[in-house]
C-alpha cells in the first residue's frame, strides 16, 4: 500500500494511492496515518479494504508528511562509503546517529526556507524507514519485521551551522522546513528488499546525486538493530538512513550550495518523488 496524508498544513487527511495512481480518502476508516495504524495487524486491516469504493480525491492536492505525530526523527550520518570519501571523512566503525528536530518536518513539495545567516545549505536524498512495532534489543535478522514502511526524505543541511558552530550536527540539520518527508509511506511488503533501491536528486534540472541503497555501509536492518540496543524504537519513529555522493559540499573544484529560487527534485524507486522550491526566510 501507498499511504499518504493530504490537505493544508495542520489539517491533513489520511489517504492512499490506488493501483491507477489515484488518491482515495481514508477519513471514514481511520483518523490519520499515525502510530496507531502502523502495526502489521492494523495495516493488514487496511489492505483488505475495497479501495475502489473509497472516495476519490481530485488532484491537484498538497501532500503533507506521510506520517503524523512522528516520535523520534533519527538520522544516520556518513552511511555511504563514496559520500564519506567526498566529504573527507573516515568510514565509521558504527552507525553515526544524530537527531533532526521534528519542527523541521514538512510535506514533500513544500518550500524549503533557508534560515537567516545561511550560506551553505545543502541537499541529501535519503531512504526513510518508519517503525511500525515497538522494538528493543532486536537482531539484524529480525529487525525488518518491525518496519511499517519506507519513504523519501530530503535531509536538508546547513553545513556552516552543522560543522562550524560549537556543538553537534543537529544544529545544521534542524532548521525549519529541513525535513521534507513523503509523498507517501509505502508498506514494507510492497517495497521488498530495502537494499536495492535506486535514488537520485536534481537541482535546477541538473543531476547531482545518483546512488543505490545497495552501497550503504550499514544496512537498514543493521541500523535498526544498532539503535535498538540503546533505546526503544516506537511506532511512528523515523530513521533517515544516509545519502549517496553528490552533495553540494563535495562538489569540485568548489562547493555548491542552495540559493533562493533553486528547485530540488528527488526520487527513490517505488517510493515516489519530491519537489521543493528554495526561498529565504524574511
Amino acid at each position: 500500500m501507498k499511504l499518504c496524508r493530504y490537505g493544508e498544513p495542520g489539517a491533513e487527511k489520511p489517504g492512499l494511492i490506488d493501483h491507477n495512481g489515484d488518491l482515495r480518502d481514508l477519513s471514514a476508516e481511520i483518523s490519520d496515518i499515525g502510530h496507531e495504524v502502523l502495526s502489521d495487524k492494523s495495516l493488514e486491516i487496511l489492505s483488505k479494504l475495497d479501495v475502489m469504493t473509497l472516495p476519490k480525491v481530485e488532484h491537484p492536492v498538497r501532500f503533507g508528511p506521510c506520517v503524523a505525530g512522528i516520535g523520534k526523527f533519527m538520522c544516520i550520518g556518513l552511511n555511504y562509503s563514496d559520500h564519506a570519501a567526498e566529504t573527507g571523512a573516515e568510514i565509521p566503525e558504527h552507525p553515526i546517529l544524530f537527531m533532526k528536530a521534528n519542527s523541521a518536518i514538512v510535506g514533500p513539495d513544500d518550500d524549503v526556507v533557508l534560515p537567516r545567516g545561511s550560506t551553505r545549505s545543502d541537499w541529501e536524498v535519503e531512504l526513510g524507514v518508519v517503525i511500525g512495532t515497538a522494538c528493543k534489543y532486536v537482531s539484524p535478522e529480525e529487525a525488518l519485521d518491525y518496519v511499517a514502511g519506507y519513504c523519501v526524505i530530503n535531509d536538508v543541511s546547513e553545513r556552516h551551522f552543522q560543522t562550524k558552530l560549537t556543538g553537534q550536527w543537529t544544529k545544521g540539520k534542524s532548521c525549519d522546513t529541513f525535513g521534507p518527508i513523503g509523498p507517501w509511506l509505502v508498506t514494507r511488503d510492497e517495497v521488498g528488499d530495502p537494499q536495492s533501491l535506486a535514488m537520485h536528486l536534481d537541482v535546477n534540472g541538473q543531476r547531482m546525486q545518483t546512488g543505490n541503497t545497495s552501497t550503504m555501509i550499514f544496512t537498514v536492518a543493521e541500523c535498526i538493530s544498532h539503535l535498538s540496543q540503546m533505546f526503544t524504537l516506537h511506532p511512528g519513529d523515523v530513521i533517515s538512513t544516509g545519502t549517496p555522493p553528490g552533495v553540494g559540499m563535495g562538489m569540485k573544484p568548489e562547493a555548491v550550495y542552495l540559493k533562493a529560487g533553486d528547485v530540488m527534485e528527488l526520487s527513490i524507486d517505488k517510493l515516489g518523488r519530491q519537489r521543493q522550491e528554495v526561498r529565504v526566510d524574511e
